[in-house]
């Protein structure tokens, strides 16, 4: 039997917490919609598992660099549709310092066959990146954005 859209939901989000980023894509199917609307820069929807292990590369000084996070507040709601579900929950991130940083999340994700197919992920860019310690490099990604349409 394939895991339910819950259990799809709850192993990518404790894999990214984790950084096990490398197994994230064997739980797309091999055709997505997966789109994050609320992205700090327009991004295209990644439509294929390939164009998901290229969003989910991450380099090993990078991933070394990354705060700690793991997965809180989780409460997943199920639709009428027994493929769908609507996911609220928050990456709590730990700064080096032990202070932490909750940035909250709400994932639109249909799944089928045990595999997610479609999905809409809200995540604040702006309380990632200062969760992260990365809010100038942020700033500066916008204003080469702006500066690049004048």
């Amino acid at each position: 039997m394939s895991p339910s859209p819950r259990e799809v939901f709850l192993q990518l989000v404790h894999g990214v917490a984790d950084g096990n980023f490398d197994e994230l894509p064997d739980l797309y199917g091999e055709v997505t919609d997966v789109r994050h609307p609320m992205g700090a820069q327009k991004s295209e929807p990644l439509t294929s598992r390939r164009a998901l292990q290229e969003h989910f590369t991450v380099p090993p000084e990078v991933r070394e660099s990354l705060p700690k996070r793991r997965v809180v507040d989780v409460v997943v709601h199920e639709t009428a549709d027994p493929e769908v579900i609507v996911a609220e929950f928050a990456y709590e991130f730990t700064s080096p310092d032990d202070s932490t940083a909750k940035v909250p999340c709400v994932f639109v994700m249909r799944v089928r066959n045990g595999q997610i197919i479609e999905s809409r992920d809200y995540i604040d860019p702006i309380r990632t990146c200062t969760a992260r310690g990365d809010l100038d490099r942020l700033i500066a990604s916008l204003r080469k954005d702006v500066s690049s349409r004048s």
